[in-house]
């Protein structure tokens, strides 16, 4: 395992904010990783792949990932998904314990038997209120290029209750996606699966004992375009409803693994893989606790526009937004995080930035997608997918695949952690407001 600890010093000095009677504290971060928390580190072992983390509410990071006996998607084989726990914001790792198990039974056009096949492509979220934890996954036997509304890829959902240390039994939920759409104008939808990495937990809209989840959905229609939407849930994930109207998804085409996050204003932004760059759409609510709104017109991020660029490459990435000061002025305001590999092809994975000063940078989907500010490269080899949330000592905890070993042949790759700054992504052009 590669392990390398710094301290970083993330402020420069107390600054009085005069126009707001405030005060900077000077923070001192401890800089950790890279460090392998599953390691793939040759082509004959069993690979992993697909990186989730989340954070707890007691501060503990829970990351999960694919361990792929079939070294390939779900639809394939076996596969299951494993865990390891940090509870000292990623200095140092418990071990490596087992989630759930797939056991690879292969019974073609008929999924009701072969709904444990593999378990993959996780996404979490820890509750911030309780030690409840929400895992989603794609289940069963089906390719999702090759599965129908018949026999469709299947969507299983576990919980934890004591923080990701002990998993509840899967229970399979895949009719509360696919029946919404079934007399939409883009349905019945033939597959679907919610993008791994990050569901997000709303900091503003509460309903009933939990705080609103969001999570993303690609789906392939009627007409086989691929085309996002978003789902929500008011009681930790045991139902789910799309956002918005049915008719309309946020990424109409040519979109692909999703991801979702809590604009400024409350406004929900989906950030979807395509090649190149990145698809991102606004949905505006005109009723917040009722969900109700509409989607803007989805707009690229790209070369073209000064905007996220993937070079020669479609990936999964994560988006991200947080509160930060401005260094320049000491003024307050959100930064926009979106993580893609750079490129060229699947290789030196990193981070763009975005400040979002006021509502005219995320004004329509067209403003939020251009003009991104800088980026910070994190990787330099061969890596692909990515994922980050905030630790609890206000660091960025990035999750990632990398080739760390050369082993991508074999099916995977290592997934890598590291923590990061936000002084040190933007080149101590802005720090986090903590």
């Amino acid at each position: 395992m590669r392990k390398m600890t710094r301290l970083f010093v993330a402020s420069l000095c107390l600054m009085a904010m005069a126009s707001c009677g405030e005060q900077r504290k000077q923070v001192v971060y401890e800089e950790q990783g890279p460090f392998e928390v599953f390691s793939t580190p040759d082509k004959d072992v069993v690979p992993y792949r697909i990186p989730s983390i989340t954070k707890t509410s007691k501060g503990d990071l829970l990351a999960v990932a694919d361990s792929r006996p079939c070294r390939a998607d779900i639809g394939y084989g076996r596969v299951d998904l494993h865990g390891r726990i940090s509870q000292d914001n990623g200095k140092t790792w418990g071990d490596i314990f087992t989630i759930i198990e797939g056991d690879g039974i292969m019974v073609d056009n008929d999924p009701n038997k072969s709904l444990t096949a593999g378990y993959g492509d996780p996404c979490l979220i820890a509750d911030h209120e309780s030690d409840r934890v929400l895992l989603l996954c794609v289940a069963g036997h089906q390719v999702f290029f090759r599965s129908s509304r018949e026999v469709p890829n299947q969507v299983a959902i576990m919980h934890s209750e004591d923080g990701g240390k002990t998993w509840g039994k899967p229970s399979i939920i895949t009719d509360q996606f696919y029946v919404p759409l079934d007399e939409s104008k883009v349905g019945p939808i033939q597959s679907m699966f919610i993008g791994s990495g990050r569901i997000m937990q709303s900091t503003r809209t509460k309903v009933g004992d939990y705080y609103r989840l969001y999570a993303c959905m690609l789906a392939r229609d009627k007409d086989n375009n691929f085309c996002n939407f978003v789902v929500y849930s008011d009681d930790f994930g045991n139902n789910w409803k799309i956002l918005g109207d049915v008719n309309v998804p946020g990424v109409p085409s040519k979109g692909d693994e999703p991801k979702t996050e809590e604009l400024p204003d409350g406004s929900i932004i989906l950030s979807s893989r395509t090649a190149g760059g990145r698809m991102y759409n606004i949905f505006k609510f005109t009723n917040a606790d009722k969900a109700e709104g509409s989607w803007g017109e989805c707009a690229f991020s790209g070369a073209e526009n000064n905007g996220v660029t993937a070079e020669k490459n479609s990936c999964n990435g994560e988006i991200m937004i947080l509160p930060v000061w401005r260094n320049s002025d000491n003024k307050k305001m959100h930064l926009a995080l979106q993580s893609v590999p750079f490129g060229p092809q699947r290789t030196n994975v990193g981070i763009y930035y975005k400040e979002l000063a006021d509502a005219s940078d995320y004004g329509t989907p067209a403003d939020f997608a251009k003009d991104w500010d800088g980026r910070y490269q994190v990787s330099n080899i061969g890596s692909a997918y990515s994922t980050m949330i905030l630790q609890e000592d206000g660091q960025v905890a990035f999750f990632y695949e990398e080739d760390t070993h050369e082993a991508v042949a074999g099916g995977g790759y290592t997934m890598v952690y590291k923590s990061l700054p936000i002084d040190k992504i933007t080149e101590g052009k802005y720090s986090l407001i903590h």
